[in-house]
Formats: C-alpha cells, structure tokens, sequence
C-alpha cells in the first residue's frame, strides 16, 4: 500500500523528471526574450570581445555563422553609439534564431524584457541560480496534484451515468479521453518518450478511436 507520504513523494520525483525530459519542447520558451539566457550571453561576449560566451547555445555547425556574425558586429559597434546599439540588434536576433533553429523551434522576433512567462520557467532559473530544487518541487507538486484530482474527479462523477443517456455517456467519455491523456502526457515524460512523442504527432495514439 503506497502511504500518502509515499505518494507525495513519488509524485515530487515524478514532476521533477517530467520537467526535465520536456526541456526539448519547453525550456527554452524564454530565450528569445531580451532578458533571457540568450541575449544575456551575447551581451557578455560582446562586452568581452569573446564569442566563445555564445557558442554553448549553438548546434556546432552553426558556429561559423555565428562567428562571422559576431566579427560584423564588433566592427560595426566601433562607429559610434547609434551604430552600436543597431549592431548588438542585429546580432542578438542572429543569435536567438540560430539558436532556436538548432532547437527545433521556429523564431517569431525578440520578445521584449519582463515578458510574462509564467511561474514554471522563473522558478527553474531561479533554482539553477540559487542551487535550491525544493520550491520548484513543490510548485510543481502542487500543479500535477491538482490538474490530477480535478480530472479524477470529473470522470469518477460522470462514471455511472443511465445507459440510455447519450448526452451524458458523451460527457463521461470526454472526462475519461482528457483523465487518460493527462496520466498519459506525465507518465511520457517521466519515461523520457515526451520527445518521441513531439516527433511523431501525426500518428493516432492508443485512445484516439475514443
């Protein structure tokens, strides 16, 4: 019999995996914010004059690119204010693109600063910057726990609906369909299949005759 203790503690275990294995789809959501990763890096290797800062955020065939483009920039950056400021533009937008290029993702423009991302993403950079796992762990917890009981919980109350009821069995099965697909989704997760799974969309996964 698994304790409540026990369950909690497997369930910590299991959003902290899951939010690991999505890294591919989702951790990178903010670097194309002007105050993201990204764009902080270019800025140091800029000010520097190094751009190996930037190249850890590049596939390596993507270097050259992005060291000819790094080269533009600090020769352009040297003419004057307003030059330096289009120069720096011009290579942070470069940068992101590349970057999530090599990252599967499409680039849609710099976001502006303080873009509004949520409470996943700040909590893990916060947790890498202060080495602390635990409020991440908790948030996380805390969202699994409860987007679980509430589906739970509407299957269980639309389970034992009259045969006769059409409407009704409809309603259970669309609260069965979205309580499975959740179990589902955390458990590809945790297994590690979530990147699988983001490749192979088009194909019909086991519920979808439902």
């Amino acid at each position: 019999m698994i304790t409540k203790k026990r369950y909690k503690t497997k369930l910590a275990g299991l959003t902290v995996v899951a939010l690991l294995s999505f890294g591919a789809i989702s951790a990178f959501a903010h670097c194309d914010t002007l105050d993201g990763p990204v764009v902080a890096a270019a800025r140091q290797a800029l000010a520097s004059n190094n751009v190996n800062l930037v190249l850890i955020w590049v596939q390596k065939a993507d270097e050259p690119e992005i060291r000819k483009a790094f080269e533009k920039t600090i020769a352009v950056r040297k003419l004057n204010a307003e030059a330096r400021d289009l120069a720096d533009l011009y290579f942070f937008e470069t940068l992101v693109r590349i970057h999530r290029a090599g990252e599967g993702a499409p680039y849609t423009g710099l976001k502006s600063a303080g873009t509004d991302l949520g409470e996943a993403i700040p909590a893990a950079d916060k947790a890498i910057e202060n080495g602390k796992l635990e409020p991440v762990a908790t948030l996380l917890t805390g969202v699994v726990h409860e987007g679980l009981h509430k589906k739970f919980e509407e299957v269980q109350a639309r389970k034992n609906y009259a045969k006769d009821d059409v409407e009704a069995g409809r309603k259970y099965l669309a609260a069965y369909v979205e309580f499975v697909h959740y179990v589902e989704g955390v458990h590809a997760a945790a297994s590690g299949e979530a990147g699988e799974h983001a490749h192979d969309e088009a194909k019909p996964t086991a519920h979808e005759h439902h």
